[in-house]
């Protein structure tokens, strides 16, 4: 981790980790009230059942909401410019969602300087959940030349 902010942050440097968990059907619930997402899956066990899982499971884009935490806690989310992710295995009832990134690349685009950042969530057993890529902006080449910085 860079100890001098994300704005200064270069290929290598890793985030700040977050863990978020374990995963209880409390949460699920909430999620689904606050996102509007009521697929049964995620909280009818008679219905998982009938789908052929075991038991609920959380929505992916609970833990893609994590990985945005991530990106949120290092950095403020004005600075976020691009969010993707994919959805690799499921998260059960019970899991952590640990989630980390990775500055790969600093770049310029549009006027910033920009980091281009990898990013993972992972079980408590290290099995991938989610993989993803962030842009965020870490200055305005504008606003350096105003301060004199460039």
């Amino acid at each position: 981790m860079n100890p001098n902010g994300f704005q200064n942050a270069r290929p290598g440097d890793a985030l700040p980790g977050f863990t978020a968990g374990p995963i209880s059907r409390h949460a699920l619930a909430l999620y689904c009230g606050a996102s509007g997402d009521h697929n049964p899956i995620h909280v009818d066990m008679d219905f998982a059942r009938s789908a052929g899982m075991d038991d609920v499971f959380a929505h992916g884009m609970l833990s893609a909401a994590y990985l945005a935490r991530l990106l949120t806690n290092w950095a403020p989310q004005s600075a976020l410019r691009e969010f993707a992710v994919r959805f690799v295995a499921i998260t059960h009832v019970g899991d952590d969602v640990r989630c980390t990134g990775q500055v790969v690349e600093r770049f310029e685009a549009q006027g910033e300087t920009r980091l281009r950042v990898e990013l993972h969530a992972r079980s408590q057993t290290g099995e991938l959940r989610l993989s993803g890529v962030a842009v965020l902006a870490a200055s305005n080449m504008e606003q350096e030349k105003d301060d004199g910085n460039a």
